[in-house]
């Protein structure tokens, strides 16, 4: 025996499950655009731009409330200000690594 015990060929029906189509899959939730539409790349970018802006806008908005005492849940603006931070620092990061990668196309000999 085997150190990874018995292995049975693989079912028919595993086959079958092989040739079927891949299901599509779609931008996460709250993001503009999705797969089968055809939109441009800079209308993608905009659209994770406005998403970004969109958690930035929420995140003042509970701040100001806890600061002015109309609510008392800090623990929701602490996590708000967090997304917009993690979601802000992503956009900067995949500018870098556009502005990157377009420095690397101009770099190239034709």
């Amino acid at each position: 025996m085997s150190p990874l015990g018995s292995v049975s060929p693989l079912h028919p029906s595993a086959l079958s499950r092989l040739d079927a189509p891949l299901p599509k899959i779609g931008l996460p939730q709250g993001v503009p655009g999705g797969v089968g539409r055809n939109e441009g790349f800079g209308n993608m970018l905009d659209g994770l731009v406005a998403t970004v802006d969109a958690k930035q806008a929420v995140a003042q908005a509970t701040t100001r409330q806890v600061l002015l005492g109309e609510s008392d849940q800090l623990h929701q603006s602490v996590i708000a200000m967090q997304e917009a931070s993690v979601a802000f620092s992503m956009m900067v990061e995949v500018r870098n690594k556009l502005v990157e990668s377009y420095q690397e196309l101009m770099r190239m000999q034709v």
